[in-house]
């Protein structure tokens, strides 16, 4: 079975993508991307809006794990 993990990616060069969940469904990997506290866009989650104003922008994305 494919399984997916959430991978937080920062629109700063110097910040390293980092894994926030693994072993998802695909269907669970999108149901995540899909919310609007997935993104710094969109987030109001005043704990998220604090990782926006000390790293950047930043969203979640899913790629297959290995």
């Amino acid at each position: 079975m494919t399984t997916y993990r959430i991978v937080r990616m920062y629109a700063h060069p110097s910040m390293a993508s980092e894994w926030i969940d693994t072993g998802l469904t695909l269907e669970e990997a999108q149901a995540h991307c899909k919310d609007p506290e997935t993104s710094s866009k969109t987030a109001t989650d005043p704990r998220l809006n604090t990782l926006t104003a000390v790293f950047g922008d930043w969203f979640d994305g899913y790629e297959e794990e290995e």
